[in-house]
């Protein structure tokens, strides 16, 4: 019989399944969604979670475009850019940005800025897949739906 081991195994990269889930954000709080990603994207989920190794699985959005904030942050919260040169710094508001040219930005930079800076988030991110319809071309991979309102409710009921 194998004894209890004290040690925490690390996971290395060619161990790591990735799996894939798809996640319908239509009527979802942005911040809320953008943690639970995060922490998908991370591999925080997993009981194998290695901090520094890319264990996360793959995210598919659909509806990105259809999400919420609570209370006035639609109008009233602000995103700063700056372009760089002097006296170049942007701002807009998330209801500009819901109704531009690439609504899915706004849950995008939401679940970047969760995610550490560097090589390593930088990997993690690449498995973030956005869509601002209900379409989208990764039917092949089998994702399974998670159902996010859920385990929302789950958790403000405990």
């Amino acid at each position: 019989m194998k004894a209890l081991s004290k040690v925490t195994r690390s996971v290395k990269p060619a161990e790591v399944e990735k799996k894939w889930h798809l996640i319908d954000a239509d009527g979802l709080v942005v911040g809320r969604l953008a943690a639970i990603v995060a922490n998908i994207l991370r591999g925080k989920h997993k009981p194998s979670y290695t901090p520094h190794v890319d264990c996360g699985d793959h995210v598919v959005i659909i509806n990105a475009d259809k999400v919420k904030f609570t209370g006035n942050k639609m109008s009233n919260k602000i995103y700063y850019k700056h372009t760089g040169h002097p006296g170049g710094i942007k701002e807009t508001t998330p209801e500009k940005v819901l109704e531009g040219r690439f609504p899915e930005r706004v849950l995008e930079k939401a679940i970047q800025r969760m995610i550490p800076r560097g090589p390593l988030g930088r990997d993690q991110m690449r498995a973030l897949h956005l869509y601002a319809g209900t379409e989208h071309p990764h039917d092949g991979n089998k994702p399974e739906v998670l159902d996010v309102a859920s385990m929302n409710r789950k958790n403000k009921a405990s």
